[in-house]
């Protein structure tokens, strides 16, 4: 029997379901941190490895699943995702200790990887390039409206329903996700292919350590035997990765691609965007804090940059069908390093709209970079190729948003220290070395501006990348 053909608008809003699950259990279960303390007696330490096992698991898998995309077809791995994250998210609801959340969240991270590296092949499939930056945007505006509504969604259902239901409401509209997915995404058949199993797990294992390395190194210490452990595995497991891959028939990631220029500079550009995001959404937090400002205003606060994203997205997508990546993504990571300069421009006095401010036009410049950015880097690759390209964009961003809260951190407290044995009073101290972090991400964002103006310039007009 043949499958029915739907709108490609219909389409998009089964991976827009997938899209917005992600980031909503990502923030919810952030705002459910202090409560895992309480309920599993336990400490931050140890509650801190239920988002660090999901954030490592996510990024040292999404290149497998692009590939298995890429042979097995893009419909069946994203339906997997949805299948393998409603049922480990029932499963987390029945948690008796904070090992078994820490567990099933690897697993409930597994199904996430199917899901992120498989929505951008799905939308470059199944829209023509004029209108692939218009997709593209409306996608990322979901994955705004997760961002936004997550801590408010999360705060309430603690309050009414308990810790257990920040799971088990992925459920239902998990399988409503998978149900609808079934009906309308297209099948595609994918590429006769071997799958690349070595590959695999050396790539697995070498982004692993490394997240590790980079997210941990500064608590471990950066010279411990736990560190210099993990950052050999890493490089010992890098140079097994490229080893087999120039030898096998078909590997897991087809080297090829980064000859692309607009692919390889957009996912440079992707890496940088994204350090200095969470570098932002990190730090951030603990200046309002620093500003006397409650936890409802900093919620308040803090929403601007998502919400200003979720309106500018969609726009920057029909933008970007028209004009292409160059200018566009360029214009976007100046307008966020201004974002960042101005932040570095706060006082103690600074009134809350004055912080608003500063958080919108940070979103106005992110909304502007990422969709024409995502639109060029899966516009440049090959057809065959779109689930390892999503992936790898997909692993850029997460990369990026690890090694950002890194350098962020670590640029902050060590500067804090310094101001503090130079005898500068508290508040002083504190306020310049933020200062200085904010500077650090401005510089990420204007060298993600000269890398997104020296890509090659990707035509979208009249169905031309």
């Amino acid at each position: 029997m043949t499958q029915k053909h739907y709108s490609k608008w219909v389409i998009l809003s089964a991976v827009v379901i997938g899209s917005i699950m992600g980031p909503i259990d990502g923030s919810v279960v952030n705002i459910a941190m202090p409560e895992f303390t309480k309920i599993f007696h336990t400490n931050i330490t140890t509650v801190s490895w239920v988002s660090m096992t999901y954030l490592l698991v996510v990024s040292s898998l999404m290149m497998t699943f692009g590939r298995l995309g890429d042979m097995l077809g893009y419909k069946k791995l994203y339906q997997y995702g949805l299948l393998t994250f409603s049922i480990s998210s029932a499963i987390l609801s029945l948690s008796v200790n904070i090992y078994m959340l820490i567990i099933m969240r690897a697993f409930q991270a597994v199904g996430a990887a199917m899901l992120m590296s498989m929505s951008s092949a799905i939308i470059t499939s199944v829209f023509p390039p004029n209108e692939r930056g218009r997709a593209l945007g409306i996608n990322a505006m979901s994955i705004s409206i997760g961002l936004a509504i997550g801590p408010t969604l999360g705060g309430l259902l603690l309050k009414y329903l308990g810790w257990r239901s920040i799971f088990y409401i992925n459920v239902p509209i998990g399988i409503i996700g998978y149900i609808w997915a079934h009906i309308v995404v297209p099948d595609n058949k994918g590429v006769a292919e071997k799958f690349d199993p070595y590959g695999s797990i050396s790539f697995f294992a070498f982004l692993a350590s490394l997240l590790l390395f980079i997210s941990e190194g500064g608590t471990w210490g950066w010279s411990s035997l736990t560190s210099i452990v993990a950052l050999v595995t890493s490089i010992a497991s890098l140079i097994i990765f490229i080893n087999v891959e120039n030898k096998v028939e078909f590997p897991m990631f087809d080297f090829s691609l980064l000859k692309i220029r607009s692919f390889t500079f957009g996912n440079i550009s992707t890496l940088l965007n994204f350090m200095a995001q969470n570098t932002m959404t990190f730090l951030t937090p603990f200046l309002l804090q620093h500003l006397g400002f409650t936890t409802e205003k900093a919620g308040i606060i803090m929403t601007s940059f998502p919400l200003v994203m979720f309106v500018v997205a969609p726009l920057s997508g029909i933008l970007a069908d028209r004009y292409g990546a160059q200018i566009l993504s360029t214009i976007g990571a100046l307008i966020s390093a201004t974002a960042f300069f101005l932040m570095a421009t706060l006082t103690e006095k600074s009134t809350m709209f004055a912080i608003m401010a500063r958080l919108a036009l940070f979103g106005i410049g992110n909304a502007i970079f990422q969709t024409p950015n995502n639109s060029a880097v899966m516009g440049s690759a090959p057809k065959n190729r779109l689930g390892v390209a999503s992936a790898f964009l997909a692993t850029m961003r997460n990369v990026g948003m690890v090694m950002g809260i890194a350098v962020g951190s670590a640029i902050f407290t060590n500067r804090l220290k310094v101001y503090q044995a130079l005898k500068f009073s508290s508040n002083a101290a504190f306020m310049i070395a933020i200062k200085e972090a904010y500077i650090t991400a401005g510089i990420f964002s204007l060298i993600c501006a000269f890398t997104s103006l020296v890509r090659n310039n990707v035509k979208l007009i009249q169905g031309k990348d």
